[in-house]
C-alpha cells in the first residue's frame, strides 16, 4: 500500500497513480487505487463524482463501490476542510481512520492511495491528512511537477514526509510547464537532492492519458 503526494496542486498525482496502476495491470498484478477525499466533484444522478477518483476506478482490477473509494467528496472545487466545514460534514484524522476500511485493500498487490492538494493537506483544528498517512505508516510516491519553483517545493515536501517518520518510495518528475526553462537541469538537480529512487520522467503530454504516461514510468518500487 503506498501513498502518492505532490508537490502542489495540478502536480499530476492522478496521472501518475492512475499509470502506475496500469502498468501493473499489464503486468498481471491485482491493482486497486482510492482516493479518499476530493473536492471538485460532479453532481450526478447516482450522487457527487470526482474524476480523479473515476480515473483510480477504471485503472483498479479489484472493483468497490464508489463510495469505498471515494468516501469524503465535495461539490466546490475549494480546500476540502472549508468545503467539509460548509456542509458540516466531521472532516479530521479520527473521521477518515473511522470511515476508511483498510481490510477492502488486502486483496490488492499494488494498493494506491493520492492524496489531495500537498503533503499538508489541511483537515482543520490544525490536523492535516499526512498526520493519516504517518498513523498507517504508508511509503509515499512523491510526484514533482516540474514547473518553475520546482525545486524548493520538492526539497520542502520531502523534508516534511522524512520528518513525519516516513519512507520516500519513489518520486516522478512530471512536466507540468511545456514551456520551461533549463528543464533538464532543473532535472539533473532533482536526481542530486531527492532521496528514493526516481520512478521515472513524464514530458509534457499535451493529451495526457494514462496508457501514455505508463511508458514513461517503472514499477521498481514494488521489488525494494
Amino acid at each position: 500500500m503506498y501513498f502518492v503526494a505532490g508537490t502542489d496542486t495540478d502536480s499530476g498525482k492522478t496521472i501518475v497513480s492512475s499509470a502506475l496502476l496500469h502498468l501493473a495491470q499489464e503486468q498481471g498484478i491485482q491493482t486497486l487505487g482510492v482516493k479518499p477525499i476530493a473536492s471538485g466533484c460532479q453532481d450526478t444522478p447516482a450522487g457527487l463524482r470526482n474524476s480523479d477518483a473515476l480515473s483510480l476506478m477504471a485503472k483498479s482490477s479489484i472493483k468497490l463501490e464508489y463510495d469505498e473509494v471515494n468516501p469524503f467528496s465535495f461539490e466546490p472545487a475549494i480546500a476540502p476542510h472549508i468545503a467539509a466545514k460548509e456542509q458540516g460534514v466531521p472532516l479530521s484524522p479520527e473521521a477518515l481512520q473511522q470511515t476508511i476500511d483498510l481490510c477492502l485493500y488486502q486483496d490488492a498487490e499494488l494498493c494506491i492511495i493520492e492524496g489531495a492538494g500537498g503533503w499538508r493537506l489541511p483537515l482543520g483544528s490544525g490536523a492535516f491528512l499526512s498526520d493519516v498517512v504517518k498513523a498507517w505508516q504508508l511509503p509515499v510516491i512523491l510526484v514533482v511537477g516540474v514547473k518553475l519553483g520546482c525545486l524548493n517545493h520538492a526539497v520542502l515536501t520531502q523534508e516534511a514526509i522524512l520528518a513525519d517518520g516516513l519512507k520516500i518510495a519513489g518520486w516522478v518528475a512530471n512536466q507540468v510547464d511545456s514551456n520551461m526553462s533549463c528543464y533538464q537541469e532543473n532535472i539533473e538537480s532533482l536526481n542530486e537532492l531527492m532521496q528514493g529512487p526516481c520512478l521515472g520522467e513524464i514530458p509534457y503530454l499535451a493529451s495526457a492519458t494514462a496508457e501514455v504516461a505508463a511508458n514513461y514510468l517503472s514499477l521498481s518500487f514494488m521489488k525494494s
